[in-house]
Parts: C-alpha cells; sequence; structure tokens
C-alpha cells in the first residue's frame, strides 16, 4: 500500500518506522476484525494468542494466569475477566499443574486454533507470496531487523 511523496531515508528507502506503523496498524485492523467476527474482545484476542505463543514456543503445557497478566499489562480482575469470556466461548481451559497443583495453567483448546488459522489463512498465503520476491538472504536480513525490533519494543514496554 505505497503512497506517494513517500518520505525517504538515508539509504533511498521508504521511512522505515512508518512503514513499521502502517504494518503494525493492518495487523492491528485484522485483529479487530477477528475479534469482532469471533464475538471476542480484542483484549481476548490479544490474551489468546499469547496463549498460543506460550504453547508453541515452549511446548509446556499451558501459561499461568500470572505470566498472562504480565505479558499483557493486566491486572489480576482483568485476566480473570478475559479468561472466564475465553473459557465460556470455548476457546481455553483452565486445569492445575499436575507436578504443582497450586498452579492453574490456562491452555487453548484445538478448536480455538482452527478458528484463528481459518481467518488468517489468506494473511499467510500473501505473505508465502511476498516472501517468494526475495531470496533468502533479503529474508534473513528482514527476520533479523523484525526480531531485533520485537526484541527492542518488548524491553522498551516491560521497563515502563
Amino acid at each position: 500500500m505505497a503512497q506517494q511523496g513517500e518520505q525517504h531515508g538515508s539509504h533511498g528507502t521508504p521511512e522505515l518506522g512508518r512503514l513499521l506503523q502502517d504494518l503494525a496498524s493492518e495487523m492491528n485492523l485484522l485483529g479487530h476484525g477477528f475479534a469482532a467476527a469471533s464475538g471476542l474482545h480484542t483484549t481476548d484476542v490479544q490474551a489468546l494468542l499469547a496463549i498460543m505463543r506460550a504453547g508453541d514456543a515452549t511446548g509446556s503445557p499451558g501459561i499461568t494466569p500470572g505470566r498472562l497478566g504480565e505479558e499483557l499489562g493486566l491486572s489480576s480482575g482483568a485476566v480473570t475477566a478475559v479468561l472466564d469470556r475465553l473459557e465460556r466461548a470455548g476457546h481455553i481451559r483452565r486445569t492445575r499443574d499436575a507436578a504443582d497443583r497450586r498452579l492453574v495453567l490456562v491452555q487453548y483448546l484445538p478448536g480455538a486454533g482452527r478458528m484463528a488459522a481459518e481467518w488468517f489463512a489468506p494473511v499467510a498465503r500473501r505473505t508465502e507470496a511476498v516472501r517468494g520476491e526475495f531470496t533468502p538472504a533479503e529474508l534473513a536480513a528482514v527476520a533479523r531487523f523484525l526480531g531485533r525490533m520485537t526484541g527492542e519494543l518488548e524491553d522498551l514496554r516491560h521497563s515502563r
């Protein structure tokens, strides 16, 4: 979605900050659309994504409500409300940790992943189409840049 009169940085490319803002905005709007189509709040979708990431990234059996609250910057009461809505909608379940029965673990249910996969399948197809336009070296540089930016922004968010 190039715009006329784009500002160019010192390397002759459109200003990275604006492009990152545009990308973040489009991803955010897609998330809002998924929330509306699923009958969820946008915070619920963010929570569901964090729950899915926690399981995918670590192979763990779930995430604790406390850790979820830290991830999303929510109070324990707000986390409880989000989890209640997600549980009623059939997206997650809360179980006790087998090793430490005092711990509650939140897990997403397979149906939740299928619904998200269906909604975001066109995003994946378009991502693959764009990805095909770049060399492996270019993709490695983009991935390194995005990973570093994400890490820096996460650190900034946590420091505040």
